[in-house]
């Protein structure tokens, strides 16, 4: 599907791989609907891109009231949605049991929260608008989702056990969805992204950053956002990719720890 001149949600789109993402579909003449919590990055990317491209709604993908608040915006400003990169998420560390005790269940629940209902939360809401969408071609396709998930969906390590069951969860409901969704033209596709320079590795030690770079088999670096933002612009342009997850990590297989 070509991009340009349509319109595409990217939420966490204010930062780190959802920022380059955006960045990546406004390069390719789309669109972008940014859903971030973060007001004042979501602003600066509309400065950035011109209020004319781009449109910043303050969501928690949680919360029902606030994605369908956010897609009235984009629908209203474009007329309709015909992408939805779902990169907004958040990570923890815990162990099952430690020298705390057992692994509190609220910080649990926030992670499922966010990472995994949220992800769900913002397909069904911008689906049920995307299947009344004027086809594209003649397989009248309608649109595109695309999901993050990690390669800890795969291969979590010690301590990662919430936001591995969440990138799981991503990566085991892609299929169905898509299979949900084909009838209305829809492409439902995941990206699992391995050690990506984003914002959560700014305060680590060089020498940590250089262990982590030397795990993966080629290139021995940390990917960059933008790298994901190249990927997810093509399986958008690309209609045959479809109930896919692809992993994108430099051939990397994470230790225990």
């Amino acid at each position: 599907m070509d991009i340009s001149g349509r319109a595409a949600v990217v939420t966490g789109g204010a930062s780190g791989i959802g920022q380059a993402v955006a960045r990546r579909i406004y390069a390719d003449g789309g669109n972008v609907i940014i859903f971030d919590l973060n007001a004042d990055a979501g602003n600066a990317m509309v400065e950035e891109m011109g209020a004319d491209r781009c449109v910043f709604a303050q969501v928690n993908v949680a919360d029902e009231a606030t994605v369908e608040a956010g897609i009235e915006a984009g629908i209203a400003k474009f007329g309709a949605i015909y992408a939805v990169v779902n990169c907004a998420g958040i990570a923890n560390a815990s162990r099952t049991v430690g020298r705390d005790g057992a692994f509190p269940l609220d910080l649990w629940n926030k992670v499922i929260a966010v990472n995994l209902t949220g992800t769900f939360n913002v397909i069904r809401l911008c689906a049920v608008r995307m299947q009344h969408n004027e086809p594209v071609d003649q397989y009248m396709g309608r649109g595109v989702i695309i999901n993050t998930a990690s390669v800890a969906a795969f291969e979590g390590q010690m301590g990662q056990a919430a936001y591995s069951a969440t990138k799981g969860g991503i990566v085991g409901m892609t299929l169905p969805i898509a299979r949900d969704l084909s009838k209305m033209g829809i492409r439902v596709n995941t990206i699992a992204p391995g050690m990506i320079n984003t914002p959560l590795f700014a305060g680590l030690p060089q020498d940590s950053i250089d262990s982590l770079s030397a795990a993966v088999l080629y290139p021995q670096r940390l990917g960059a956002p933008e790298e994901i933002g190249k990927l997810a612009a093509a399986i958008i342009d690309n209609d045959y990719i479809n109930g896919e997850t692809i992993r994108m990590d430099g051939g990397i297989r994470m230790q225990p720890r």
